[in-house]
């Protein structure tokens, strides 16, 4: 895809994050599986439920701005995942794997922040009304993940792990 235009970059990034989005829907029950802490197992559960909806979100944005919803791979997920799969086998002490998966989920969550902010933007600027709305709620969402998996390491999985 060639980016000329704002436009054109909205659209890149948006099927960059879709397939991001995608890619965690696969990644998240392996964490879960492996998570040793109930409380992180029952986070990641959650949020693979609130990852399905952004699916479905993102697919209403493509429908609002009159594109057909498709990916372009996400190198920076790819890599943020494929560390993650590299700590799950590498890790041997099962409250350590919790905190490196807990982590390696905060780094999902940061890069998803900051690309929903970015997309916010960019549809604002281009008009986007309804996609700015659905993006929104889509940004509360990852922060209030993020806010939780926070509390989680403080008050539980790194003391453990510790």
């Amino acid at each position: 895809m060639s980016v000329k235009s704002l436009d054109d970059l909205f659209l890149h990034t948006l099927k960059d994050v879709y397939y991001a989005e995608k890619q965690i829907v696969k990644a998240l029950p392996k964490m879960a599986k492996k998570a040793g802490s109930p409380d992180l197992k029952a986070a990641f559960e959650q949020h693979l439920e609130e990852t399905k909806g952004h699916v479905t979100s993102l697919e209403s944005v493509f429908e609002a701005i009159g594109k057909k919803p498709s990916t372009v791979k996400c190198d920076a997920i790819v890599g943020i995942l494929h560390e993650a799969t590299e700590l799950m086998d590498e890790v041997e002490d099962p409250d350590t794997l919790d905190a490196a998966m807990l982590a390696a989920a905060q780094a999902v969550e940061h890069y998803e922040i900051a690309r929903y902010g970015t997309l916010i933007a960019w549809a604002g600027t281009l008009g986007h009304k309804d996609a700015v709305k659905t993006l929104e709620a889509t940004l509360a969402e990852e922060k209030s993940t993020d806010e939780k998996l926070s509390k989680l390491g403080s008050s539980k999985v790194n003391k453990k792990a510790a």
